[in-house]
């Protein structure tokens, strides 16, 4: 691979979880970010994602909003994730303008490796592979994450995330080809010793694609 690295798990939560079940999530996952997003059909309110903000700044863990830079300031969160959208190089533009160069601001850019250069190019902290949700070939959407991810670490040093990954296999996968960090699909539901078996098993595979590159 062209650097090393280090695959951890991105936790995922939905506004309104349980923040007991959330902390055991994080501690189990050795997390070093959790991503806070909105119930879907709704908008994450600043009383829903307080408790998990304050919950993962007390662990020292990275909080980030989906998708709302002015909620992500409002509650000092330590940035803003913004999903896939075809206009998403001018919401980073935006997000940088509120949030300015102290916060994180990372990004999903679907299957583009043009916005992917771009954004790295323009400061993004990260680069998210994901698979935008109007995607019906899902399987052949999965693959091209995963070429994706093996492109991006071979060349790059901007970090990248997997999204929307929803199987062990696909996660451990990922973490061979090289990503920095697997975030597993919101909807898919992991005890907190799952968590844990995934974050070793994650690890383990990254090693293995570092000792076959």
């Amino acid at each position: 691979m062209g650097r090393e690295v280090q695959s951890q798990l991105y936790v995922c939560a939905v506004a309104g979880a349980d923040p007991q079940q959330v902390a055991a999530r994080l501690d189990a996952a050795g997390a070093a970010t959790l991503l806070i997003a909105a119930r879907e059909g709704s908008a994450l309110t600043a009383a829903e994602a307080r408790p998990l903000v304050e919950l993962a700044q007390k662990k020292d863990v990275a909080a980030l909003i989906e998708g709302d830079a002015q909620l992500a300031r409002t509650l000092r969160a330590d940035g803003v994730h913004l999903p896939w959208s075809k206009d998403i190089v001018a919401r980073y533009v935006e997000a940088r303008e509120i949030l300015g160069t102290r916060y994180i601001v990372g990004v999903d850019v679907g299957r583009s490796r043009h916005d992917a250069m771009s954004l790295a190019e323009d400061g993004a902290d990260y680069i998210a592979f994901g698979i935008p949700p109007h995607v019906e070939d899902r399987a052949s959407a999965a693959e091209r994450r995963l070429e994706l991810i093996f492109w991006w670490s071979e060349i790059f040093e901007v970090p990248c995330v997997a999204f929307d990954v929803d199987s062990v296999e696909d996660a451990t996968a990922l973490a061979a080809a090289g990503a920095d960090f697997v975030a597993m699909h919101p909807g898919i539901e992991l005890a907190s010793t799952d968590y844990a078996k995934l974050a070793s098993a994650v690890a383990e595979a990254a090693s293995r694609g570092e000792a076959i590159a």
